[in-house]
């Protein structure tokens, strides 16, 4: 049984958590270009590979969309990770109890200040009157939101790994 719950609980992580940090990652740039900034950087426009202003609030749109059914999903990944500790008999350990309250942030995180900010930007690109204020500022401050989230997973894959105190010699 403990097999199948830590098989679940790594292929949830990397389908779902996977699914989100990339497409979270995506999004500021799409975002950007669909508010008229430039979005991939000086100089590149249209003409160099760059979709047009439709095309990118279409992108950024299926990101968003990504992000939050993914994040439901994403509940799995604690779920059969608690499962998993209690048929291991880990769950007091320390690395494990950091790791929940890493997730607990980082879920925080993308459910009240992601997705939100995400649906923000959408709005704005929607409105041709409210595209252009602020939006470098804007997707900015969501990439770095979104770096932040994805840090928060990295330091938990590394502490499942790494497993402080563990017995199998790693």
């Amino acid at each position: 049984m403990t097999k199948f719950l830590l098989s679940v609980h790594v292929l949830a992580a990397i389908l779902a958590v996977g699914s989100i940090t990339v497409a979270a990652s995506m999004f500021p740039r799409y975002a950007l270009r669909a508010l008229g900034g430039a979005g991939g950087g000086e100089g590149e426009g249209e003409g160099a590979g760059e979709p047009s202003s439709d095309r990118a609030a279409g992108i950024a749109a299926l990101l968003h969309r990504v992000c939050r059914a993914y994040a439901v999903a994403g509940v799995a990944v604690p779920v059969f990770g608690i499962a998993t500790a209690v048929q291991l008999g880990v769950l007091t350990d320390a690395w494990l109890i950091a790791s929940l309250i890493l997730t607990t942030i980082a879920a925080g995180l993308l459910a009240l200040v992601i997705l939100p900010r995400q649906e923000a930007l959408l709005d704005r690109a929607a409105d041709p009157s409210d595209r252009a204020d602020g939006a470098r500022r804007a997707t900015a401050r969501l990439a770095m939101l979104t770096g932040i989230f994805n840090v928060l997973w990295a330091t938990v894959t590394v502490l499942m790994i790494v497993r402080p105190g563990s017995t199998t010699g790693a």
